[in-house]
Parts: C-alpha cells; sequence; structure tokens
C-alpha cells in the first residue's frame, strides 16, 4: 500500500453536475531535515511530483472541493 497527502490544484466545473478535480503532491515550505520538519515535508520526500485529475458527478461530492485543502489519498492494489 502506499499513501499519498495531495493538495486541490483546481477545481473546474465539468458540465452541469459535475467537476474536474486536479491535485499534486504537498510540499513544505520548511527545508528538509534528516526526519523531516512537518508532515508535509515528510510526504514531499517520498511523493516529490506527479498529479491526479478526477472527475466527479457524484451530487454528494460535487462543490466539497476547494483549491488548498489536503487530503490523504491511499493506493493499495485491487485483484
Amino acid at each position: 500500500m502506499m499513501r499519498a497527502k495531495m493538495q486541490v490544484q483546481s477545481v473546474v466545473p465539468a458540465g452541469a453536475a459535475a467537476e474536474s478535480i486536479r491535485m499534486s503532491p504537498v510540499c513544505g515550505s520548511d527545508p528538509f531535515g534528516p526526519n523531516g520538519e512537518s508532515e508535509d515535508n515528510t510526504f514531499a520526500r517520498y511523493t516529490p511530483a506527479g498529479s491526479l485529475e478526477l472527475t466527479i458527478n457524484n451530487p454528494d461530492l460535487v462543490g466539497k472541493f476547494s483549491v488548498g485543502q489536503k487530503f490523504y489519498v491511499d493506493f493499495s492494489l485491487a485483484e
């Protein structure tokens, strides 16, 4: 399993009842140190770059995402 900490970069309407969410890995503002000065730096050390884009049309989720919010995204093998 892998866990990434992602931050919402954009929320764009995608039709009448959907939106496109773009996220990228977090990066702390403090310099890296031997133990990672913050949780954001700890995650950024191992997942320094990338992007995730989702189109959401679930009425319970549309409108719930805002630029700047941070989320954990867990990846586990689907068998």
